[in-house]
């Protein structure tokens, strides 16, 4: 009626449907249900929350994942579905997890800066910061969000010597520590140091031993990042360099 009286040409007014839980329910608070922005907390990437809103409620025809100017191009009312959407947690992860792939590792280790600084004690130094580009498509193959990525990117900035979770603390006990004060001999001087020459040196230090290269692979493994998991150990002995991974191994062996 206002529209009418001041004389002006209403407009058509729609809504998408209702947002359900995955319980069927109305979304709403005890379903966790918070502002758009508090996503990118918790480590979603904008271009993946306007992609998963979007889909909610509407679509185009069997096309899950699409740009901005996509979506803007190709919204149409008569595609507004009457049915009530589920947000689904998981698929948005799993959509969050494309995004992180499709980001390239300078636009990536920008987002992370910050977090990473402060794992390193305040400063990300220039040498850190290479080594967490050569291990990012690595490292990006598994991370569902932002904050999965720095956890996992994490033991490649931080200082000596470095803190071991339970874990891996229980796995570095004497016969470990001493199996790797016999391996770093064997690693230092290696040139270049590469993924395929540590690799080999490893290999060939592992039937000297008469071990398996796995019993091998998991106390360095351990030594170099604090965790019993991480990207191949041969990625990351070349991601942290000689200097690095010789000075990590010599702190526990």
């Amino acid at each position: 009626q206002l529209y009418h009286a001041l004389e002006w040409t209403p407009p058509v007014f729609a809504h998408i449907p209702l947002i359900h839980g995955p319980d069927g329910a109305k979304l709403s608070k005890r379903h966790g249900a918070m502002a758009a922005a508090d996503y990118r907390t918790m480590g979603f990437l904008p271009e993946a929350m306007r992609n998963y809103l979007a889909r909610l409620g509407w679509s185009h025809g069997d096309d899950e994942i699409f740009s901005t100017a996509q979506a803007v191009a190709w919204f149409e009312f008569d595609s507004v579905g009457r049915s009530p959407a589920q947000f689904d947690f998981d698929k948005l992860r799993n959509l969050n997890g494309h995004y992180i792939q499709q980001s390239s590792s300078d636009e990536l280790t920008a987002r992370m800066a910050n977090d990473l600084a402060s794992a390193a004690g305040g400063n990300l130094t220039v040498q850190a910061r290479k080594r967490v580009l050569a291990l990012l498509p690595e490292l990006m193959k598994r991370a569902k969000t932002i904050h999965e990525l720095i956890d996992s990117s994490e033991f490649l900035v931080l200082n000596r010597p470095i803190t071991m979770d339970d874990t891996a603390a229980k796995l570095l006990d004497a016969d470990a520590c001493a199996l790797l004060s016999r391996l770093v001999p064997n690693l230092t001087g290696v040139q270049p140091w590469t993924r395929e020459t540590v690799e080999a040196v490893i290999r060939s230090f592992a039937e000297s031993e008469g071990r398996k290269l796995g019993n091998i692979a998991q106390p360095v493994r351990a030594a170099l990042t604090g965790r019993t998991t991480s990207p191949g150990i041969f990625e990351v002995l070349e991601a942290l360099g000689a200097e690095e991974s010789l000075g990590r191994l010599a702190d526990v062996a």
